[in-house]
């Protein structure tokens, strides 16, 4: 994110308490902005930088995570792998795949399950925030309403 740029995020439009969402990204750049876009809308995140550290989290804080947001292509373990293990722990866990592949060549090495997602890299603050609520919301009477994220030119 540039200095240039500032998150805004509508204080009617901050999700309700309690959403946190496990996010496994093993490039530093990408999983620290990301979750600054994240926990700007309100969201607590958990970190982890590849398959084994997002286990060890989802261990302790299961009972809490709501959506697995997670690179599909990583060191030590693929995306695709911790979101099964993930799902066998807690089946109502959705899962969101972020991948700088195609979604062709996503889609066919097996991501297509009830509860998974796709969101191409590289995104925007826009398009992650509309996809995490479009996925949050999906299955949810209540809509529990994901923070709006704008992207607006600022002085730092």
């Amino acid at each position: 994110m540039s200095a240039r740029t500032s998150l805004i995020v509508a204080q009617n439009d901050v999700p309700q308490a309690g959403r946190t969402i496990l996010l496994v990204e093993d490039e530093g750049f990408v999983r620290q902005v990301t979750c600054e876009i994240l926990q700007s809308a309100g969201y607590r995140v958990l970190e982890a930088q590849n398959a084994a550290e997002a286990m060890r989290a989802f261990r302790l804080h299961g009972k809490d995570v709501q959506l697995l947001l997670t690179d599909v292509v990583m060191p030590g373990g693929s995306g695709r792998d911790l979101a099964r293990d993930v799902s066998a722990i807690c089946p109502d866990v959705k899962t969101i795949f972020i991948s700088g592949y195609p979604e062709n060549a996503v889609t066919r090495n097996g991501l297509q399950q009830r509860g998974w997602f796709y969101l191409p890299k590289p995104f925007s603050g826009e398009s992650l925030m509309e996809k995490v609520r479009q996925v949050l919301e999906e299955n949810d009477p209540a809509g529990a309403r994901a923070g709006i994220v704008k992207r607006a030119a600022g002085n730092g």
